[in-house]
């Protein structure tokens, strides 16, 4: 689904990343790589699958492009030493998909310093390409051209006794907030007070998530919960 960004086109996937055409730069947000080994570290065990599954989405994704560059909007790994303690299997992965192409490395809360100087890519606080600004935290109140992450945007849509929650992008025309692509994150709500502010009213639009399509709702059609 194509839409606009504070005049700038881009193409929301139903891979929950976003593309700019004119740019040849694909984005994507929150991919929280190693957050099963970082639970592992703690003594908490989820499945170890996790950042297996969201390099092989992430592969989908880029071969789809074919991007010239890739914006990953922070919390790309779970922890501090997430990329550091990469398996080399997943380091590989990775590296495979960087080759021939820029990559960005934007820090988030949960990877604030640049990944390690052998993985490659640039790193930065945030990055203006084009009539776009990104960062991984929302900027509080109007920011004309921000795409931001962090976030997790998700929708609650109901309707004849039935509910639906799914990944959205949330945006209004101006700014946008990215959904997370890790296969182990959670999601807010759209409706909850942490996206307050953010979004021109009436003109908020959750960008739901199919299988196969995008579905553009109004804030005003959502459900809480």
């Amino acid at each position: 689904m194509d839409t606009e960004i504070n005049g700038e086109t881009v193409r929301l996937d139903p891979s929950g990343v976003l593309y700019a055409p004119d740019q040849g730069l694909l984005v994507v947000s929150d991919l929280h790589l190693e957050k099963g080994a970082a639970f592992a570290r703690r003594g908490a065990l989820l499945p170890p699958y996790d950042t297996l599954a969201t390099l092989q989405l992430l592969k989908a994704a880029v071969e789809r492009h074919a991007p010239r560059a890739v914006l990953c909007l922070g919390d790309s790994f779970h922890d501090r030493r997430g990329a550091a303690l990469m398996p080399p299997v997943f380091l590989e992965m990775l590296a495979d998909l960087m080759r021939n192409r820029a990559w960005i490395w934007i820090a988030g809360n949960h990877d604030p310093e640049p990944p390690p100087q052998g993985l490659g890519g640039q790193s930065s606080a945030e990055a203006v390409i084009g009539r776009l600004v990104f960062r991984h935290e929302p900027t509080p109140g109007a920011c004309p051209g921000e795409v931001a992450g962090h976030l997790h945007p998700v929708a609650r849509v109901t309707g004849g006794g039935r509910g639906v929650r799914a990944a959205c992008f949330a945006g209004d025309g101006e700014r946008m907030v990215m959904p997370s692509f890790g296969v182990t994150t959670g999601g807010l709500n759209v409706l909850d007070k942490a996206f307050a502010g953010l979004f021109q009213e009436g003109a908020a639009l959750a960008h739901v998530i199919g299988r196969e399509r995008i579905y553009p709702i109004p804030f005003s059609s959502l459900s809480r919960g």
